[in-house]
Protein backbone atom coordinates (compact mmCIF):
# COMPACT_ATOMS: atom_id res chain seq x y z
CA UNK A 1 0.00 0.00 0.00
CA UNK A 2 1.40 3.39 -1.01
CA UNK A 3 2.41 5.70 1.82
CA UNK A 4 0.13 8.72 2.22
CA UNK A 5 1.66 12.02 1.20
CA UNK A 6 1.94 14.69 3.89
CA UNK A 7 -0.71 17.40 4.05
CA UNK A 8 1.39 20.55 4.40
CA UNK A 9 -0.63 23.55 5.56
CA UNK A 10 2.29 25.56 6.94
CA UNK A 11 2.20 27.95 3.99
CA UNK A 12 1.20 28.24 0.35
CA UNK A 13 4.93 28.57 -0.42
CA UNK A 14 5.36 24.79 -0.12
CA UNK A 15 3.67 23.93 -3.43
CA UNK A 16 5.47 21.74 -5.95
CA UNK A 17 5.47 22.68 -9.66
CA UNK A 18 2.67 20.95 -11.57
CA UNK A 19 3.62 18.62 -14.42
CA UNK A 20 2.53 21.18 -17.01
CA UNK A 21 4.60 23.84 -15.27
CA UNK A 22 7.67 21.57 -15.27
CA UNK A 23 7.20 20.98 -18.98
CA UNK A 24 7.00 24.72 -19.64
CA UNK A 25 10.18 25.24 -17.63
CA UNK A 26 12.01 22.50 -19.53
CA UNK A 27 11.34 24.06 -22.94
CA UNK A 28 11.74 27.72 -21.93
CA UNK A 29 13.83 29.95 -24.18
CA UNK A 30 16.55 31.59 -22.12
CA UNK A 31 19.21 34.26 -22.36
CA UNK A 32 21.16 36.46 -19.97
CA UNK A 33 18.60 38.53 -18.09
CA UNK A 34 21.25 40.79 -16.58
CA UNK A 35 21.87 41.94 -20.16
CA UNK A 36 18.12 42.13 -20.71
CA UNK A 37 18.37 39.23 -23.17
CA UNK A 38 16.22 36.51 -21.64
CA UNK A 39 13.19 36.37 -23.95
CA UNK A 40 10.95 34.53 -21.47
CA UNK A 41 11.70 36.99 -18.67
CA UNK A 42 10.96 39.86 -21.05
CA UNK A 43 7.61 38.31 -21.98
CA UNK A 44 6.76 37.82 -18.31
CA UNK A 45 7.63 41.39 -17.41
CA UNK A 46 5.49 42.79 -20.23
CA UNK A 47 2.66 40.47 -19.26
CA UNK A 48 2.80 41.44 -15.59
CA UNK A 49 2.93 45.16 -16.36
CA UNK A 50 -0.03 44.87 -18.72
CA UNK A 51 -2.01 42.75 -16.30
CA UNK A 52 -1.75 45.47 -13.66
CA UNK A 53 -2.00 48.41 -16.02
CA UNK A 54 1.52 49.71 -15.38
CA UNK A 55 4.33 50.82 -17.70
CA UNK A 56 6.99 48.37 -16.60
CA UNK A 57 7.79 45.37 -14.43
CA UNK A 58 10.85 43.71 -12.93
CA UNK A 59 11.20 39.99 -12.19
CA UNK A 60 13.01 39.33 -8.91
CA UNK A 61 13.85 36.26 -6.81
CA UNK A 62 11.46 36.88 -3.91
CA UNK A 63 8.64 38.95 -2.48
CA UNK A 64 10.97 40.24 0.21
CA UNK A 65 13.29 41.66 -2.44
CA UNK A 66 10.36 43.12 -4.39
CA UNK A 67 9.14 45.00 -1.32
CA UNK A 68 12.62 46.20 -0.40
CA UNK A 69 13.19 47.48 -3.94
CA UNK A 70 9.89 49.34 -3.84
CA UNK A 71 10.89 51.24 -0.72
CA UNK A 72 14.49 51.76 -1.85
CA UNK A 73 13.50 53.36 -5.14
CA UNK A 74 10.77 55.59 -3.67
CA UNK A 75 12.50 56.93 -0.55
CA UNK A 76 15.85 58.11 0.76
CA UNK A 77 17.76 57.10 3.91
CA UNK A 78 16.31 58.98 6.87
CA UNK A 79 12.79 59.13 5.42
CA UNK A 80 9.83 57.53 7.18
CA UNK A 81 7.50 54.93 5.70
CA UNK A 82 4.08 54.03 7.10
CA UNK A 83 3.12 50.39 7.55
CA UNK A 84 0.56 48.42 9.49
CA UNK A 85 2.01 47.01 12.72
CA UNK A 86 1.15 43.50 11.45
CA UNK A 87 2.56 43.98 7.96
CA UNK A 88 4.95 41.52 6.35
CA UNK A 89 7.72 44.07 5.57
CA UNK A 90 7.78 45.16 9.21
CA UNK A 91 7.58 41.74 10.86
CA UNK A 92 9.06 39.16 8.50
CA UNK A 93 11.66 40.75 6.23
CA UNK A 94 14.60 40.71 8.63
CA UNK A 95 14.78 44.47 9.21
CA UNK A 96 15.75 45.20 5.61
CA UNK A 97 13.93 48.53 5.61
CA UNK A 98 16.20 49.81 8.37
CA UNK A 99 19.42 47.98 7.47
CA UNK A 100 19.38 48.36 3.70
CA UNK A 101 16.93 51.15 2.84
CA UNK A 102 17.86 53.20 5.91
CA UNK A 103 14.31 54.34 6.53
CA UNK A 104 12.34 54.76 9.73
CA UNK A 105 9.12 52.82 10.04
CA UNK A 106 5.97 54.34 11.53
CA UNK A 107 3.58 51.52 12.36
CA UNK A 108 -0.11 52.04 12.96
CA UNK A 109 -3.05 49.79 13.67
CA UNK A 110 -6.26 48.76 11.96
CA UNK A 111 -8.52 45.74 12.06
CA UNK A 112 -7.37 42.60 10.20
CA UNK A 113 -4.08 44.16 9.12
CA UNK A 114 -5.83 46.88 7.11
CA UNK A 115 -4.73 50.48 7.56
CA UNK A 116 -7.39 52.97 8.57
CA UNK A 117 -7.14 56.05 6.33
CA UNK A 118 -7.67 58.58 9.10
CA UNK A 119 -4.92 57.02 11.20
CA UNK A 120 -2.68 57.17 8.15
CA UNK A 121 -3.49 60.85 7.71
CA UNK A 122 -2.54 61.68 11.29
CA UNK A 123 0.74 59.75 10.97
CA UNK A 124 2.00 61.69 7.93
CA UNK A 125 4.78 64.20 8.54
CA UNK A 126 5.35 66.71 5.72
CA UNK A 127 6.71 70.08 6.84
CA UNK A 128 9.81 72.28 6.63
CA UNK A 129 10.99 71.69 10.19
CA UNK A 130 14.33 69.87 9.97
CA UNK A 131 13.73 68.21 13.32
CA UNK A 132 11.44 65.74 11.60
CA UNK A 133 11.81 62.87 9.18
CA UNK A 134 9.51 63.28 6.19
CA UNK A 135 7.03 60.52 5.42
CA UNK A 136 7.55 59.49 1.80
CA UNK A 137 5.93 56.07 1.27
CA UNK A 138 2.83 54.27 2.58
CA UNK A 139 2.76 50.49 2.33
CA UNK A 140 -0.35 48.31 2.29
CA UNK A 141 -0.63 44.51 2.13
CA UNK A 142 -3.33 42.77 0.09
CA UNK A 143 -4.26 40.17 1.26
CA UNK A 144 -3.07 40.58 4.82
CA UNK A 145 -1.06 37.69 6.22
CA UNK A 146 -1.51 38.29 9.95
CA UNK A 147 -5.02 39.55 9.28
CA UNK A 148 -6.13 36.07 8.26
CA UNK A 149 -6.03 36.64 4.52
CA UNK A 150 -8.25 39.72 4.71
CA UNK A 151 -8.91 41.63 1.50
CA UNK A 152 -8.44 45.41 1.31
CA UNK A 153 -11.74 47.09 0.37
CA UNK A 154 -11.20 49.11 -2.77
CA UNK A 155 -12.60 52.33 -1.20
CA UNK A 156 -9.96 52.02 1.55
CA UNK A 157 -7.20 51.72 -1.05
CA UNK A 158 -8.64 54.76 -2.84
CA UNK A 159 -8.74 56.78 0.39
CA UNK A 160 -5.14 55.95 1.31
CA UNK A 161 -4.03 56.72 -2.25
CA UNK A 162 -5.70 60.13 -2.00
CA UNK A 163 -3.78 60.88 1.22
CA UNK A 164 -0.52 59.91 -0.46
CA UNK A 165 -1.24 62.09 -3.48
CA UNK A 166 -2.28 65.09 -1.37
CA UNK A 167 1.06 64.94 0.42
CA UNK A 168 3.33 64.23 -2.53
CA UNK A 169 3.98 60.70 -1.28
CA UNK A 170 4.04 57.25 -2.89
CA UNK A 171 1.86 54.21 -2.22
CA UNK A 172 3.23 50.66 -2.45
CA UNK A 173 1.12 47.52 -2.31
CA UNK A 174 2.70 44.32 -1.04
CA UNK A 175 0.45 42.10 -3.11
CA UNK A 176 2.15 38.80 -2.33
CA UNK A 177 -1.31 37.22 -2.45
CA UNK A 178 -2.92 39.88 -4.66
CA UNK A 179 -4.71 37.36 -6.84
CA UNK A 180 -6.34 35.79 -3.79
CA UNK A 181 -7.80 39.25 -3.20
CA UNK A 182 -8.83 39.53 -6.84
CA UNK A 183 -10.60 36.17 -6.87
CA UNK A 184 -12.29 36.71 -3.50
CA UNK A 185 -13.50 40.26 -4.18
CA UNK A 186 -14.12 40.27 -7.92
CA UNK A 187 -12.06 43.47 -8.16
CA UNK A 188 -9.55 43.32 -11.01
CA UNK A 189 -5.82 43.42 -10.36
CA UNK A 190 -5.48 46.56 -12.50
CA UNK A 191 -8.23 48.28 -10.52
CA UNK A 192 -6.34 47.73 -7.27
CA UNK A 193 -3.05 48.67 -8.93
CA UNK A 194 -4.19 51.93 -10.51
CA UNK A 195 -4.37 53.51 -7.06
CA UNK A 196 -0.81 52.42 -6.18
CA UNK A 197 2.50 53.68 -7.51
CA UNK A 198 4.10 50.25 -7.19
CA UNK A 199 2.70 46.77 -6.65
CA UNK A 200 4.52 43.51 -5.99
CA UNK A 201 3.08 40.03 -6.22
CA UNK A 202 4.46 36.53 -5.71
CA UNK A 203 4.40 33.61 -8.11
CA UNK A 204 5.64 31.23 -5.41
CA UNK A 205 2.60 31.27 -3.11
CA UNK A 206 -0.91 30.37 -4.26
CA UNK A 207 0.08 30.63 -7.91
CA UNK A 208 2.27 27.57 -7.42
CA UNK A 209 5.57 28.51 -9.07
CA UNK A 210 8.83 27.41 -7.42
CA UNK A 211 10.28 30.92 -7.03
CA UNK A 212 9.96 34.52 -8.14
CA UNK A 213 8.05 37.73 -7.66
CA UNK A 214 7.49 40.82 -9.74
CA UNK A 215 7.45 44.56 -9.04
CA UNK A 216 5.41 46.81 -11.33
CA UNK A 217 5.21 50.58 -11.62
CA UNK A 218 6.05 53.48 -13.91
CA UNK A 219 9.08 53.10 -16.15
CA UNK A 220 11.36 55.47 -14.21
CA UNK A 221 10.63 53.81 -10.87
CA UNK A 222 11.22 50.31 -12.25
CA UNK A 223 14.48 51.51 -13.81
CA UNK A 224 15.65 52.61 -10.36
CA UNK A 225 14.48 49.29 -8.93
CA UNK A 226 16.56 47.50 -11.59
CA UNK A 227 19.67 49.29 -10.37
CA UNK A 228 18.95 48.26 -6.76
CA UNK A 229 18.23 44.68 -7.83
CA UNK A 230 21.76 44.59 -9.24
CA UNK A 231 23.17 46.09 -6.03
CA UNK A 232 21.45 43.41 -3.94
CA UNK A 233 22.62 40.55 -6.14
CA UNK A 234 19.20 39.82 -7.58
CA UNK A 235 20.27 39.31 -11.20
CA UNK A 236 19.49 35.70 -12.07
CA UNK A 237 21.05 35.32 -15.55
CA UNK A 238 19.14 32.55 -17.44
CA UNK A 239 16.02 33.18 -15.38
CA UNK A 240 13.66 32.23 -18.21
CA UNK A 241 13.29 28.80 -16.64
CA UNK A 242 11.64 30.45 -13.62
CA UNK A 243 9.80 33.00 -15.76
CA UNK A 244 8.23 30.15 -17.72
CA UNK A 245 6.85 28.75 -14.47
CA UNK A 246 5.45 32.17 -13.63
CA UNK A 247 3.79 32.50 -17.03
CA UNK A 248 2.26 29.04 -16.63
CA UNK A 249 0.94 30.12 -13.23
CA UNK A 250 -0.72 33.20 -14.71
CA UNK A 251 -2.34 31.07 -17.40
CA UNK A 252 -3.54 28.20 -15.20
CA UNK A 253 -3.54 29.00 -11.49
CA UNK A 254 -5.43 32.25 -10.90
CA UNK A 255 -9.07 31.20 -11.17
CA UNK A 256 -8.42 27.96 -9.26
CA UNK A 257 -7.52 30.03 -6.16
CA UNK A 258 -11.25 29.93 -5.45
CA UNK A 259 -10.84 26.22 -4.66
CA UNK A 260 -8.33 27.05 -1.93
CA UNK A 261 -10.73 29.61 -0.47
CA UNK A 262 -13.54 27.08 -0.49
CA UNK A 263 -11.44 24.43 1.27
CA UNK A 264 -10.35 26.94 3.89
CA UNK A 265 -14.00 27.74 4.55
CA UNK A 266 -14.95 24.05 4.73
CA UNK A 267 -12.02 23.37 7.07
CA UNK A 268 -13.22 26.06 9.43
CA UNK A 269 -16.85 24.96 9.22
CA UNK A 270 -15.89 21.35 9.98
CA UNK A 271 -14.15 22.31 13.23
CA UNK A 272 -16.40 25.01 14.67
CA UNK A 273 -18.27 22.59 16.97
CA UNK A 274 -15.08 21.68 18.92
CA UNK A 275 -14.98 23.65 22.19
CA UNK A 276 -11.17 23.64 22.34
CA UNK A 277 -10.81 25.23 18.89
CA UNK A 278 -11.70 28.87 18.27
CA UNK A 279 -11.34 31.06 15.20
CA UNK A 280 -10.08 34.54 16.15
CA UNK A 281 -10.23 36.04 12.65
CA UNK A 282 -12.42 35.73 9.58
CA UNK A 283 -11.04 33.51 6.81
CA UNK A 284 -12.17 35.07 3.51
CA UNK A 285 -9.37 33.61 1.40
CA UNK A 286 -6.91 30.74 1.96
CA UNK A 287 -5.53 31.46 5.45
CA UNK A 288 -7.13 30.14 8.64
CA UNK A 289 -5.99 30.96 12.17
CA UNK A 290 -7.04 28.67 15.02
CA UNK A 291 -6.75 29.33 18.75
CA UNK A 292 -6.12 26.15 20.75
CA UNK A 293 -5.01 25.46 24.34
CA UNK A 294 -1.42 24.52 23.36
CA UNK A 295 -0.28 25.29 19.83
CA UNK A 296 2.92 23.24 19.95
CA UNK A 297 1.11 20.20 21.31
CA UNK A 298 -1.63 20.41 18.67
CA UNK A 299 0.85 20.95 15.82
CA UNK A 300 3.01 18.08 17.05
CA UNK A 301 0.02 15.73 17.36
CA UNK A 302 -1.12 16.55 13.83
CA UNK A 303 2.41 16.19 12.45
CA UNK A 304 2.54 12.61 13.74
CA UNK A 305 -0.47 12.00 11.48
CA UNK A 306 1.15 13.61 8.46
CA UNK A 307 -0.61 16.97 8.74
CA UNK A 308 1.67 19.99 9.13
CA UNK A 309 0.62 23.43 10.38
CA UNK A 310 2.47 26.44 11.73
CA UNK A 311 2.39 27.53 15.40
CA UNK A 312 2.51 31.34 15.45
CA UNK A 313 2.07 31.89 19.20
CA UNK A 314 1.72 29.66 22.27
CA UNK A 315 -2.00 29.31 21.56
CA UNK A 316 -2.40 30.12 17.87
CA UNK A 317 -1.95 27.94 14.77
CA UNK A 318 -2.00 28.90 11.10
CA UNK A 319 -3.25 26.70 8.27
CA UNK A 320 -2.91 27.81 4.64
CA UNK A 321 -4.65 26.08 1.75
CA UNK A 322 -3.09 25.79 -1.69
CA UNK A 323 -3.11 23.77 -4.91
CA UNK A 324 -1.32 20.77 -3.35
CA UNK A 325 -4.14 20.24 -0.81
CA UNK A 326 -7.11 18.44 -2.33
CA UNK A 327 -10.36 17.30 -0.71
CA UNK A 328 -8.68 14.21 0.73
CA UNK A 329 -6.02 16.41 2.31
CA UNK A 330 -8.72 18.62 3.75
CA UNK A 331 -10.46 15.62 5.31
CA UNK A 332 -7.19 14.37 6.79
CA UNK A 333 -6.46 17.79 8.29
CA UNK A 334 -9.92 17.95 9.89
CA UNK A 335 -9.54 14.41 11.27
CA UNK A 336 -6.10 15.16 12.71
CA UNK A 337 -7.33 18.27 14.51
CA UNK A 338 -10.39 16.49 15.84
CA UNK A 339 -8.13 13.74 17.15
CA UNK A 340 -5.84 16.33 18.74
CA UNK A 341 -8.79 17.99 20.49
CA UNK A 342 -10.04 14.65 21.78
CA UNK A 343 -6.62 13.45 22.93
CA UNK A 344 -5.04 16.62 24.37
CA UNK A 345 -7.68 17.40 26.94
Amino acid sequence: MAEMQPVDLRSDTVTKPASGMRAAMAKAEVGDDVFGEDPTVNVLQRRAAGLLGKEAALFVPSGTMANLLAFLCQSRPGDTVILHADSHPFNYESGGLGMVAGVLTKTILGDLGILEPELVRTAVVRNDDHHYSHTTVIGIENTTNRGGGAVYPLPTVEAIAAIAKENGMRLHCDGARLFNAVVASGTGAAEYARHCDTVSFCFSKGLGAPAGSVLVGDRATIDRAHRYRKMLGGGMRQAGVLAAAALYALDHHIERLAEDHLRASRFRESLKDIPQVEFPLPSPTNIVFLDVPDALAYVGHCAERGVFMLPVSPTRVRAVFHLDVDDTGLERAVAALRDAAATLR
